[in-house]
């Protein structure tokens, strides 16, 4: 069996209705880097981020007390592949689809996989979850997910694509005690402070903002500083993305230094740019407090995979680290 549970609810709920589909509009004026979900659903950038995202789910799945599921910049929630601006993008196909008619995967990439085939029951790769559907996948009935988004366009989406999710599983006799899902259009750094410590003390935290303006770096380095001081044992996952700014170089760095409690840092590099002006993000990165133990073994056995399946060219590459507050530990690259 998956990881997630097998029931097929969103995937069913896709296939009979169509999700709203999400314009994209991008002003040739802004050259600064900025990473909202849906222009980017289903690239080299998700494929590790999901992939830690679901070992992290499995992991608190073991125990049988509830825990709550925190992402402070939702997205849509769920994306269509060939809408017209993910089309013209094209990075699911530097991402999910080179793993798609793989039969050599990884158990922890066919994990992944397999949760992104149970959407496209079809066979055909036309729906991508982002964090939050991947999320409910994982979820149990007793867990609580939390969602934020502060754009407006992907706020109004979210609201509906959970409504949606919501009314298919009471039309198939589904119910859960309490609100399992709250989604709201706010700004997820502010809304973070209210919800720690979770009343089960028992979280994730997933922290992926779209890096549009430098101030981005500096609020994930503080509200990681803030969740510690409330919350200092909750598992907390921040994606950010690899770049040549000073920002982005110096963010693991800053937060490996704020660190109370165990670390892992991982990136992973698909080589060269996506085109010739050396536009297009071509590695991300995801820094974790209070991992689970078996992470670094789970990612030292598929990330070689992985990397040589989504790499470019040759100079495609990954790292990982590991350290705790008190000493870094460099572990490979």
């Amino acid at each position: 069996g998956h990881l997630f549970r097998s029931q097929g609810l969103i995937a069913a709920w896709v296939e009979h209705e169509p999700l709203v589909r999400y314009r994209h509009t991008h002003s040739s004026q802004r050259l600064m880097f900025s990473y909202r979900h849906g222009f980017h659903a289903g690239n080299h950038a998700d494929v590790l981020k999901h992939t830690v995202l679901i070992q992290l789910l499995a992991y608190l799945n073991q125990k049988p007390t509830p825990y709550m599921v925190i992402d402070t910049h939702a997205g849509a929630g769920v994306y269509q592949l060939d809408s017209d601006y993910a089309t013209k993008s094209g990075e699911a196909s530097d991402g999910i689809a080179k793993l798609w008619e793989r039969t050599d995967l990884p158990p922890a990439v066919d994990a992944y996989v397999a949760l992104i085939r149970d959407m496209n029951p079809a066979g055909k790769l036309r729906h991508y979850p982002g964090s939050p559907f991947i999320a409910e996948r994982c979820m149990r009935s007793e867990d609580r997910l939390r969602l934020f988004e502060l754009h407006s366009t992907d706020a109004k989406l979210l609201l509906e694509n959970v409504r949606k999710l919501e009314a298919h599983a009471a039309a198939n006799g589904i119910r859960h005690r309490g609100k399992r899902i709250l989604a709201e259009r706010a700004d997820g750094f502010a809304a973070l402070k209210a919800l720690l410590p979770p009343p089960s003390r028992r979280c994730l935290v997933l922290i992926d903002p779209p890096y549009e303006n430098k101030d981005d770096y500096r609020k994930v380095k503080l509200a990681l500083e803030d969740a510690q001081k409330r919350f200092v044992s909750g598992t907390y996952a921040v994606w950010y993305p690899v770049l040549s700014r000073s920002e982005s170089q110096q963010l693991p760095e800053r937060l490996k230094r704020g660190a109370r409690s165990d670390w892992l840092n991982v990136t992973l590099s698909v080589g060269a740019a996506a085109d010739a002006d050396g536009r297009g993000l071509n590695a991300s990165g995801m820094f974790i407090l209070n991992p689970p133990w078996t992470l670094e073994a789970t990612l030292r056995e598929c990330l070689p995979w992985l990397t040589q399946t989504l790499a470019r060219e040759r100079s495609a590459q990954f790292t990982l680290t590991t350290g705790s507050a008190a000493k870094p530990v460099k572990v490979s690259e």
